[in-house]
């Protein structure tokens, strides 16, 4: 099975949240097929660096169900970085099976 590579595994991770900003880490781990410390690990590191707030309404009973997770401009900027280089790297894997493909013809 091939792993994603860190930025690709940030991507993915910013598309889920981008999507779906109220979600609960379980189901954003599982979604991801991360472990729970995994993805608190993640989403940390993301809040760090400014790609992410995470608004968690403390005055609710329950609170895992009100917490929000919100791109950053700076968060949105970086996505469609990530999303750019993913582009590419496809590409290039594209025109490399296909000259594969026809080299196999000749």
């Amino acid at each position: 099975m091939n792993k994603l590579n860190n930025s690709q595994q940030e991507l993915n991770l910013l598309r889920k949240i981008k999507a779906k900003p109220r979600v609960s880490q379980r189901d954003l781990a599982s979604s991801l097929s991360f472990s729970l410390g995994k993805l608190n690990y993640c989403l940390m590191a993301l809040k760090k660096k400014g790609l992410i707030k995470i608004n968690n309404f403390s005055k609710q009973k329950n609170k895992i169900k009100y917490v929000k997770y919100i791109l950053t401009e700076k968060g949105i900027a970086y996505r469609t970085k990530l999303t750019i280089e993913f582009m590419k790297l496809k590409m290039q894997e594209y025109n490399e099976l296909k000259k594969e493909i026809e080299n196999d013809k000749e």
